[in-house]
């Protein structure tokens, strides 16, 4: 293989010079989509390099490792980088480069923090009750920074998907849209406890800048990546290259998969509950709720390229995904915000899928799936996916 000698060195902790990544690949706004594949393939980023993507976000916390959890080794008592786990996530690495990718590596787990879909859909709150955790994902970064950080695809750190210290506490997750009241208070409360996901960043960064001074840090908000949770943060974080990145699936009750079985269906535009209110959901109700994050942004003097819409998508088959898809890129934009869209091409579920279209698939797939086999998803340029393919850039 082309770059055998790069992954070889990463597991071995070696560094190559060569490679060092440009810091300024994110001076200019960048559109990328999200791999949370249970299996990794080279024609993956085969497809999304032709597709025209620039970044991609990869979550690798699916694939098959050797240990309990892929590369953390056992999430309750981390020992190191499993080094099996490593390699194959270098190689991943190396497709991406070959197919000219840049890639945010996304863990979703972490010591004291295993993925939910690991761990029984159970959400693991243990990093935000037991700071001995944190300790734990200072070592776990230090190790994979160390590993990483000569490889010419990496673009950034995304040091954990959507963490959630204020679940389970006195936090309402949603206010109106726009409405930031709760936070304050709450993070009085929290602050300096293993719950303050800002003082928690501002440990684990310092640890990796001992093995990698240069590579972007992507963070995610709090409450699941929410944007309006980066205002309770007293300021930005003490780095200077850092990304803010946020999710945006609201109104999940429009966005999710229950809104398609529900027989009511909640359709968009319109009227659909909010944080207890029935809010008429439409672009400028999409840039009102965004509003908070990028007022704090702009107050703390964040500049624009800085900022990240890690995630965004919505069910496909929900009525009038299409345009809810079309009108918060429209909302990026005008932000000149990077984003990367949920997903492409999944391969255990076909809900986030936008080339499947809004229809249901064929039931000769399906029977094909009883038969034991593994037929290959129907794809194609359809109008819903259009609607992010022409956005690419």
């Amino acid at each position: 293989m082309k770059h055998t000698s790069i992954a070889l060195a990463a597991c071995l902790g070696l560094s190559f010079s060569s490679a060092v990544w440009a810091e300024e690949f994110w001076d200019h706004t960048r559109t990328g989509a999200n791999a949370f594949n249970k299996v990794q393939t080279e024609e993956w980023f085969e497809d999304a390099s032709e597709l025209g993507v620039s970044w991609v976000r990869l979550a690798f916390d699916k694939w098959k490792g050797k240990r309990r959890d892929f590369l953390v080794g056992n999430a309750s008592d981390y020992q190191g980088l499993v080094a099996e786990d490593l390699a194959l996530l270098v190689q991943a690495l190396d497709w991406a480069h070959e197919n000219g990718l840049k890639v945010v590596v996304a863990p979703l787990t972490l010591p004291g923090a295993r993925y939910s879909q690991n761990n029984g859909f159970k959400y693991d709150s243990r990093l935000w009750k037991d700071k001995t955790y944190w300790e734990a994902a200072q070592r776990y970064w230090r190790d994979l920074a160390g590993a990483l950080k000569d490889h010419p695809a990496v673009a950034a750190y995304n040091l954990l998907n959507e963490p959630a210290p204020e679940l389970h506490t006195d936090l309402q997750e949603h206010g109106a849209p726009g409405n930031t009241d709760r936070f304050g208070p709450w993070y009085q409360e929290h602050r300096d406890t293993s719950a303050d996901l800002f003082a928690f960043y501002n440990a684990v960064i310092p640890v990796i800048r001992e093995v990698d001074k240069s590579t972007p840090i992507m963070v995610d908000a709090g409450w699941y990546a929410q944007p309006s949770a980066f205002t309770y943060w007293p300021s930005p974080l003490s780095d200077e290259n850092v990304l803010y990145a946020f999710h945006m699936y609201e109104p999940y009750a429009f966005t999710s998969h229950g809104n398609f079985k529900d027989e009511k269906g909640l359709s968009y535009p319109g009227s659909i509950p909010f944080a207890g209110e029935e809010i008429n959901w439409s672009k400028e109700a999409v840039r009102e709720y965004l509003r908070p994050f990028y007022e704090w942004a702009n107050e703390h003097s964040i500049p624009q390229n800085r900022l990240v819409a890690g995630e965004f998508g919505c069910y496909r088959r929900n009525t009038g995904c299409k345009q809810y898809i079309s009108d918060v890129i429209d909302v990026l934009e005008e932000n000149e915000t990077h984003w990367a869209f949920y997903s492409f091409r999944e391969d255990e579920w076909d809900g986030y899928d936008y080339e499947v279209g809004t229809g249901g698939l064929p039931w000769e797939y399906w029977k094909a799936v009883d038969r034991g086999e593994t037929p290959e998803v129907p794809r194609q340029d359809t109008d819903l996916f259009l609607a992010i393919k022409s956005r690419l850039k």
